[in-house]
């Protein structure tokens, strides 16, 4: 008896194409959150600490909400989970708008919108590059979809902070909230067919998938370097802005600054997704963290200017999501990609643990003694760190026992 045929897959150019515009706007949006954090807490009396909270409750909810996103996306597939995470988007950037209280703040920018970006940003996009770009092209397809993030970022900053000069912040959050909603339509090319209810001999329930996964100590190691990861690039997206206008510099050197990551990030993240076809992924995993601490001990060394500025922009933005791509691909390397939206969720949660530590203590911290000087150090440790835990990581399939046919 013949088994079913396996559904064709979706074209690789439609995949791309409609999974880089949702991650350009999900990501884009995001990206500028750091231009509301004067605006708001000196229109609503709330101390940078509150803001930051909100924002760090965003990044762990996005953490919380990823696996489970991740295992409805490979179960269900990911056109439901992208439709939901859009209305959710929406309503989130409609209620951080309306929200009067440090408390509704957190409800609205912090639990939904981290929902929101749980179902439509890498875990869930990178589950459907999976299953349907084949294996010797996938890191590079990754990279182009993180490439797409970066983008979003150059291409709205700017849009984010003309928004806010001109209509106001409550009226920017109003016109993004009906762009986030560009991404349900964009879900439907992300439609994958029906697969069928046959396994292959390999086939894994939930329950196995993480024990083997958790059990694994390469596994352990990529959540490690992911949660270094989160720390320093929501630390410097959401504070530098603030941290450059308390250094006396005009609020569009912080503008061009994010701006000039975003761009840089296209070519950083183009470049590791095709490197990491090339040569073993953990060297490049392990540079990338190298090259971060390096860049921040410059830049925290140097005579602040605009053209520093500019220069470390350039520098860390070719290194920003730039782990993305490879990360992601060595999790799909190691384990198939059956529970890979779901497993890519839980990597991603250590990250956003990361994001939460960053954005709070650099509120926290700011608060207490009036600098960033001690986030900024703490990044650089992390990041030495990274490089390091990197490097044992193994990339080899892993080695399952063959089950016995009847």
């Amino acid at each position: 008896m013949n088994s079913p045929a396996s559904p064709a897959p979706l074209s690789i150019k439609q995949v791309l194409l409609c999974g880089a515009l949702i991650v350009t706007l999900s990501m884009g949006i995001r990206h500028g959150f750091g231009l509301w954090l004067q605006p708001i807490t000196l229109d609503r009396g709330w101390t940078r600490e509150t803001f930051a909270f909100a924002l760090a409750v965003q990044n762990i909810a996005w953490g919380l909400a990823g696996p489970f996103a991740g295992m409805l996306a490979d179960r269900f597939g990911a056109f439901k989970v992208i439709v939901v995470g859009g209305l959710l988007y929406a309503l989130g950037l409609v209620l951080m708008a309306l929200s009067t209280s440090g408390l509704a703040f957190t409800g609205s920018a912090g639990l939904l919108i981290g929902m929101a970006q749980s179902g439509t940003t890498y875990a869930v996009i990178y589950g459907v590059i999976a299953r349907n770009v084949a294996p010797e092209k996938r890191s590079w397809a990754m990279g182009v979809a993180a490439a797409a993030g970066s983008f979003g970022q150059f291409l709205m900053v700017p849009v984010e902070n003309w928004l806010i000069s001109g209509t106001g912040w409550q009226n920017a959050l109003f016109i993004l909230s009906i762009a986030a909603l560009l991404i349900l339509p964009l879900a439907f090319g992300l439609r994958e067919p029906t697969r069928s209810g046959a396994h292959s001999a390999h086939s894994q329930s939930v329950g196995q998938a993480l024990r083997e996964a958790f059990g694994y100590r390469s596994f352990q190691l990529l959540m490690a370097g992911y949660f270094v990861c989160g720390f320093q690039v929501v630390f410097i997206g959401v504070h530098m802005p603030s941290y450059l206008k308390d250094q006396g510099l005009s609020p569009q050197v912080a503008t061009y600054a994010l701006a000039l990551i975003g761009l840089f990030n296209v070519f950083g993240t183009y470049a590791a997704g095709s490197l990491g076809q090339r040569f073993p992924k953990r060297y490049l995993l392990s540079g990338i963290y190298a090259l971060r601490s390096v860049a921040i001990v410059t830049f925290l060394s140097v005579p602040l200017s605009p053209m520093s500025v500019y220069v470390f922009s350039a520098v860390m933005g070719l290194l920003w999501l730039s782990t993305v791509p490879p990360t992601n691909a060595v999790v799909a390397q190691i384990f198939g990609v059956q529970h890979m939206s779901m497993l890519g969720g839980f990597v991603f949660f250590s990250h956003q643990i990361g994001s939460f530590l960053g954005v709070w203590l650099g509120g926290k911290l700011y608060d207490a003694s009036g600098s960033y000087d001690i986030v900024w150090w703490l990044a650089v440790a992390l990041g030495v760190m990274a490089a390091l835990i990197n490097l044992p990581v193994r990339e080899q399939a892993i080695a399952r026992p063959v089950p016995a046919t009847a």
